[in-house]
Formats: C-alpha cells, structure tokens, sequence
C-alpha cells in the first residue's frame, strides 16, 4: 500500500460476501468503513444490514430506497433507446452499478472517505462497471477491490473466514449454493454452478418473478400503458410514478409467464457467460413503447435511433454510463422523444406479449393516405413511377456492364 486508507466506502449488501469483506478491510487496511445499503426493488428487506453493521462495529451507516431515482434516471432513459443487449438482454444488472457507484462517491464527499470498495469478482463485468463509475465522478478516488487481493477463493473459504470472525452467517449459505443471483426492480439474474453448463436448462422451482409460461393464466390479458414524452406514466387509466409503474408491469408480465431468457452473452472481461434473467415488467415496457413509436416516431428518426442502440447497449453493459459518448447519444434519444405520446393496447398471454392497438394525440400514421379504397387525391400513384425509376437508374447502369 503506497498510501494508507483512512475511510472507505463499501458497497453494503449484508450478505456473507460483503460482511466478510467488511471485516477484511478493517483488518487489512485498519481503517474506518462506512456502508451503504440501497434498496433498488431487489424484493427482500435491506434494514438488517443495518444491525449487521453496527454489530461490526461500523459507525456510519447509510441506507436508502432509490427505487424512484433508479426507474426514472436510469431504467427509464435506457428504454427510451429500445435498449437490448446481443438482441435480447434487457440490462437489468448493468443499468444499477452507475447508480450505485454514484451514490458511493457522493456519501464518500459526505463523511470524508478517500476510498471506496465493492464486492464484484475479477472475473466479471460489475469490477469495470463500479470502476469506470467512480472514476468517472472522482478522477481522485482510491480503489478496493476485495476479490483481486486476498486469498479467500472459494465459497468454503468466506465461510470459514465468517466462522472464524464470528460473522452471522444465513442458513441457507452454508451449503454450496446452486447459483448466485443479482435482483432489483427491472430484473432478476441467476448465474454460476449448475447453470455454467450451457447445455443444462435451469430448473423451474428456481424461478421467482414469474409463472412459467405452461403454467400461465390460459386466457390473454389486455392491458392498456399509456406514455407521455416516451416514458411511461400510466397502466390501464391508473398514473402511476415510475416505481410504481414498473411494479405493476412486473406484475403483470409475471403472472402470464412472460420475460424469461437463456442467454450466453459476451463479458467485457472477454469471455463467454451463461445467464437465466427474469425481467417481466421490462419486456413488457419494450413492446409498448417500440408500439407508440411505431406511430409517432418519423422514419428517418426512427431508424437513425435502432443504428445507435447497439452501441448504446453497449456502452451501459461496459460501464461507460457517465461517459460522453453515453451522454451524446441519449441527448439524441431524448429529442426523438418529444412527440411519443399516446397509449398502447397490449396482450399478455402464455408468455408472450403483443401490441393489439395504439393511439395518440401525435400519430404520423394517415388512413387517408394508407386506404386502398379511393383516397380523394390524397396520393397520386403515378408519382412512384418517377421515384422508382431515379432510384432504380444505378441498378440499371450497373446491369449494363
């Protein structure tokens, strides 16, 4: 250590991996930590890390529900964009590390702290997205990563050392855990141990957001969402602000079974990962805010915004949320926004979800000009035949050689 550590701020979930580095830095580094607890919808309390902590011997203690802040600065911004990365992952884990990481730096200027630490693991993509986030916000600040510094390899190995500490320890931890999961309010992830055999299927007693799809209601549900500015406001007439609203999505798409994906993606790290997601209410907000797009958003924005949104998937699964070019492109997404306005009509069955109606105040959409009935003249056929012929004359040089 160049510098010794006077305070750091960890990452603070309560559970066996960050309570034991918790203890780890004040012995490794004998400095004062602070924790911090956020609650982003992960579906189970967040107050009993507060009574670890304090009976650790921590002082300050910072617990906070950010579900509002999560949905509407982060989640919400990102569908916008019709966000997926590799074609189908909806970003679930990756939207929450900025935040986090935000949070971390802000409470660190609040208590003094010149270090701040997280719990992610040197093979994974979490160690870069919490990294780029506090150097992104703090060019200054010190860095702890835990699991690229000591020798505590294994799951058995953290047990022992929480034993050995006196660290209360979950029942259901002591045992070899068949997966390691992430949650918050947009998602839920599984991943490790009997699912790294892509070739095995996760079993179905291992799910929590949803029905499966076999075992759904069996007949469709019709529900309305309704949007103002791109982001969704209401569910079936009924305003709801942001964390409410994606609640009830979740709901919704759970119940019938829908969100559920199988996907080996490509880590920033570079290697290849099998992850099982559930994000229901996520799938559900696609489908309809690409449906009021459909008819509110003109060609050439439209289009221009599917060309960026691989990139931009990109950069928030990296980590790259407070860079530049992130923030470049979403001022783009937002001005595209401006008239996506209206409702959609959606069907929710059997694990599926489809649009069944749109509307809206801002339509581009013209039944005067799509009807194959008589229009009035409000299209004259005959224009296309010089369109396609300018269009067609390259082809027609090229045809001749």
């Amino acid at each position: 250590m160049s510098k010794k550590i006077k305070k750091v701020v960890l990452a603070y979930s309560g559970g066996l991996d960050t309570s034991v580095i918790l203890r780890w830095l004040q012995d490794k580094y004998e400095c004062e930590v602070v924790t911090f607890t956020a609650d982003l919808g992960q579906g189970e309390e967040v107050e009993p890390a507060r009574a670890k902590a304090q009976m650790m011997g921590v002082k300050e203690i910072f617990i906070e529900d950010l579900r509002e802040e999560f949905v509407r600065d982060y989640v919400f911004p990102m569908f916008r964009a019709n966000t997926v990365y590799e074609g189908v992952y909806l970003l679930g884990t990756s939207i929450a590390r900025p935040l986090i990481a935000k949070r971390q730096i802000e409470i660190a200027k609040l208590t003094g702290a010149d270090a701040v630490a997280h719990g992610a693991t040197g093979k994974g993509n979490d160690q870069v997205r919490f990294e780029l986030g506090y150097y992104g916000l703090n060019p200054d600040i010190k860095v702890i990563a835990p699991w690229r510094e000591w020798d505590l390899t294994s799951r058995t190995r953290l047990i022992e050392y929480a034993e050995k500490h006196q660290i209360p320890i979950a029942k259901d931890k002591r045992g070899e855990a068949p997966y390691s999961t992430d949650a918050n309010l947009l998602h839920i992830s599984y991943e490790g141990k009997v699912l790294e055999d892509p070739w095995v299927a996760p079993h179905e007693d291992m799910f929590t957001r949803s029905v499966s799809p076999e075992k759904a209601p069996n007949e469709p549900e019709f529900i309305e969402v309704e949007f103002e500015r791109g982001d969704a406001v209401a569910v079936d007439g009924k305003k709801l602000s942001p964390a409410q609203l994606l609640t009830k999505l979740n709901e919704l798409g759970g119940k019938h079974g829908i969100g559920r994906l199988d996907l080996v993606e490509n880590r920033y790290v570079g290697m290849k990962s099998r992850g099982i997601y559930e994000t229901p209410g996520g799938t559900v907000l696609l489908a309809a805010h690409r449906g009021i797009e459909s008819i509110t958003l003109d060609r050439g924005a439209g289009h221009l915004k599917d060309e960026l949104m691989p990139r931009y998937a990109e950069l928030i699964y990296n980590g790259y949320w407070w860079s530049p070019e992130r923030l470049m492109i979403q001022a783009l997404i937002d001005k595209s926004q401006e008239n996506v306005t209206g409702t959609v009509r959606l069907k929710l069955f059997k694990g599926s979800v489809t649009v069944d109606g749109r509307k809206s105040p801002k339509s581009l959409y013209s039944e005067k000009m799509v009807t194959f009935e008589d229009d009035q003249g409000a299209y004259d056929q005959k224009d296309a035949a010089g369109f396609i012929k300018l269009n067609a004359l390259r082809l027609r040089l090229l045809s001749k050689q």
